[in-house]
């Protein structure tokens, strides 16, 4: 590729390279490295599939250099290089040429490092050979550093136009980031491209079966979902939905014309289904190629001169096939009112980079619409993925190890700075179906990134949850409701995501590596800053009816999102969770707002009503985005001012115009959790005092604001003598909660209880519960108590 490139910020600043006859180093910011070689001086400054952007800043580095050496130093590494030889000095050899040595510790890098303490980011999809799920290298190591080798990537010139690469030259990005891995996601985002914005809509609940629905079994669907007053935001119509080709000696996967025989007017349910704000997908899958079938096929043949119906081969290295695809064959689908599709092609068909361009196509391709942002689902296609939302993990088995293999996966994508990650809400497969583990899926799933049910075709696959019993159905529709009160909390990571380059899932282990080695402890994460999820991943003791379930807080004050209660950080827990409960942590001084509109089931709007949880201890600030669908946007600062017994409360906008993005007035819940009613409470809208509503919710103090403009600033003030509520968890009343629900004689409670709360040393505690047993209390009975006994010995 001889061509000049244009300037459009993929040639490094000059004064952050260095070069010579075969070598060139660009360090583009302290802790990233641009390490290229070729023995014919043939270096890119072309766009490639991972990279777009390498005109960072100057960078202020030290350099000394004579005819044979030269190292160069920054605050975070010292790199020391032989001038002019391949960074690979052979076998015997791996360190002699080049070596970049972080700042401060005894490690350093050099060419073809195993860096075997990387925590692993990437994967193709669960669902393929042992090759897709075989994990490689992410960006985050506990060595502090990690290397992403561009060598062999496709590059693209001015046009567009697709190119291999040069043979026989190397090109390595590299991270020497020690222990601020935030700032190495940055540089990360800022080289490949930051994280797209996906549409509001995309956060609520998500339904997709393998079936041959037709028109009327979707209506019966969503009246299901209408029914059980469960909220329902995307439905993605799976391989049914278009005309099948298959034989009985050939399957064939591609379509892109309805089955009209299935759905005579998709045109008129999709409408339909609008209008009850329930957005569309289709799965698309072109590996098997164009057939005479299609509704636009002699379109695609005649600009391909393909004569006789001969069926028209895939080919994803060319791009003006993979445009025509999209412009005629998936195009018209768009104007039917599709909302967005899902590339179901895997690599048993497409290798790793002949995915990434197909993903890469129909991304790019697809129009804009609700949000004024994109959106697809596929597999990955191992190259900044981040860009091409939302990210399928494949078909996952039904089981508790599945469930652990998800939660790991969410884990892993956000070490290659992915978020956006679609896993099978309770697998998707095989495995045993069963009510504990059902729930336990969408719990997790509610303060996961994206909220999706998925299923083979099978009759006995129970995904819907009016199939469980009454009580499944009543926990696991608190939690789906949950899920879309909590949008405007997700949708405001999204935004910080795509803007900032924050993860919206962190795993816990990148604060607390020694977590990463624990089966206890290592599936916890963080969901934005204010949010920890301690996911139950084990099955529950039928005697206690709870979970038994181990736990670590970080450092802080953390409140139980859903009882209050206070757990100091740093420290090991073991709580009881019923079914109904969920290890869900607010940080102190947290702010979590909900949406608190109730009269459209399945909308995802801006909402007209907002209700904010604010949690005491410490002063903190939320600033919540909104936008629609010609990207205007408003950002609401909410300004928590916490002193003991006088909170102050500071809602104004910040940034953008409410115009069509909310409505002209709102209304306010302020929710202050474990709080006593205040005794002086003053608000006011700009300058003019304002009337509120107050009164006490079991351990919340509650103000209702109503009817205020959307633009402007509301200052609420409360104070009182003593109105926090210390409420601090204790062991003994998870212990009090199981005794009281136990099938046990009514006065042996009280004997057990005595025994139990009482000041006696444990070791006599244990010989009094067994005892007991000169009272029939079952043997099964006096073991549980003394496994209590245990636990609150370590607490």
């Amino acid at each position: 590729m001889e061509e000049k490139v244009v300037d459009n910020g993929l040639i490094a600043n000059s004064e952050n390279v260095v070069q010579g006859a075969t070598f060139r180093i660009s360090v583009l910011t302290e802790r990233l490295i641009r390490l290229e070689y070729h023995p014919n001086g043939i270096f890119n400054d072309f766009e490639s599939t991972l990279v777009k952007f390498r005109n960072f800043p100057k960078v202020n580095f030290q350099k000394q250099e004579d005819g044979r050496y030269l190292v160069i130093r920054t605050k975070y590494f010292t790199l020391s290089y032989t001038k002019e030889k391949p960074f690979d000095a052979g076998k015997f050899m791996p360190m002699a040429n080049l070596k970049v040595e972080l700042t401060g510790t005894d490690r350093s890098w050099y060419y073809n490092h195993p860096e075997v303490k990387n925590y692993k980011g990437n994967f193709i999809a669960s669902d393929g050979s042992e090759d897709d799920s075989k994990p490689r290298n992410g960006l985050y190591s506990l060595d502090g550093f990690a290397s992403i080798n561009d060598s062999n990537s496709y590059v693209f010139d001015n046009d567009g136009k697709m190119y291999q690469r040069n043979q026989g030259g190397m090109d390595i990005y590299l991270f020497m980031y020690n222990n601020d891995f935030d700032l190495a996601l940055k540089d990360y985002f800022t080289l490949t491209g930051y994280p797209a914005m996906i549409p509001r809509y995309a956060l609520g609940n998500w339904w997709s079966r393998d079936l041959n629905y037709t028109s009327e079994d979707i209506r019966e669907l969503v009246n299901n979902f209408e029914k059980n007053e469960i909220p329902l935001s995307v439905l993605v119509m799976d391989k049914g939905w278009h005309v099948d080709n298959s034989t009985e000696d050939v399957e064939v996967k591609t379509g892109y014309s309805f089955n009209k025989e299935l759905i005579a007017n998709p045109e008129e349910l999709i409408k339909e289904l609008h209008e009850k704000n329930i957005h569309v997908g289709l799965n698309i899958n072109p590996v098997d190629g164009i057939y005479p079938s299609e509704e636009h096929y002699n379109e695609i043949a005649s600009m391909f001169n393909i004569a006789d119906n001969k069926i028209i081969a895939f080919d994803p290295l060319n791009p003006v096939l993979l445009d025509a695809i999209y412009k005629i064959m998936i195009s018209p689908l768009t104007k039917m009112g599709v909302d967005f599709y899902w590339n179901d092609a895997d690599s048993n068909s497409l290798s790793a980079d002949k995915l990434f361009l197909l993903n890469k196509s129909l991304y790019q391709n697809n129009d804009i619409n609700s949000n004024g942002h994109r959106i697809m689902l596929a597999r990955n296609g191992l190259t900044a993925t981040h860009r091409y939302p939302i990210t399928y993990t494949g078909k996952t088995m039904v089981g508790w190890d599945g469930l652990r293999k998800a939660i790991k996966a969410q884990a892993m994508a956000a070490n290659i700075g992915v978020s956006w990650l679609s896993l099978d809400v309770n697998g998707n497969y095989g495995g045993v179906e069963e009510e504990e583990l059902y729930v336990r899926s969408i719990e997790q799933a509610t303060f996961g990134p994206i909220l999706r049910f998925n299923a083979p075709r099978g009759r006995y696959y129970r995904k819907e949850p009016w199939r469980w019993n009454a009580k499944t159905l009543e926990i696991v529709s608190r939690f789906l409701k949950l899920r879309h009160r909590l949008i405007p909390y997700l949708y405001t990571l999204a935004y910080n995501y795509h803007k900032n380059g924050n993860l919206v899932v962190k795993p816990l282990t990148y604060k607390y590596p020694w977590v990463y080695d624990d089966s206890t402890y290592k599936y916890e994460y963080l969901l934005g800053d204010n949010i920890l999820v301690s996911p139950i991943i084990t099955k529950k003791d039928t005697l206690i009816n709870r979970t038994i379930h181990r736990m670590f807080i970080p450092d802080g004050v953390w409140y139980d999102f859903i009882t209050g209660k206070k757990f100091p950080g740093n420290k090991q827990y073991i709580s009881f969770y019923r079914d109904e409960d969920y290890p869900i942590f607010i940080r102190r001084g947290g702010i979590i707002p909900l949406t608190n509109d109730k009269d459209m089931l399945n909308s995802v709007k801006n909402p007209d009503s907002l209700e904010i949880h604010i949690f005491p201890g410490e002063s903190n600030t939320f600033n919540l985005y909104e936008d629609n669908d010609d990207n205007s946007h408003l950002i609401t600062q909410i300004d928590y001012n916490y002193l003991p017994n006088n909170y102050t409360v500071i809602i104004r906008n910040i940034d953008g115009d409410s115009r069509g993005v909310v409505s002209d007035k709102r209304n306010y819940k302020i929710r202050f959790r474990n709080t006593k009613k205040a005794e002086d409470v003053i608000c006011y809208f700009n300058d003019r005092q304002i009337k509120t509503i107050g009164y006490v919710d079991d351990s919340d103090f509650i103000i209702e604001i109503n009817d205020v403009p959307s633009i402007g600033q509301i200052t609420l003030n409360c104070k009182g003598k003593d109105i926090e509520i210390d409420a601090m968890r204790f062991i003994n009343d998870d212990i009090d909660s199981i005794l009281l629900d136990l099938p046990i004689n009514t006065v042996l409670k009280e004997q057990i209880s005595s025994i139990m709360f009482s000041e006696l040393p444990i070791k006599r505690k244990r010989i009094e519960i067994r005892k007991l047993r000169k009272y029939n209390l079952g043997r099964e009975y006096i073991r549980l108590f003394l496994k209590l006994l245990e636990y609150m010995g370590t607490i």
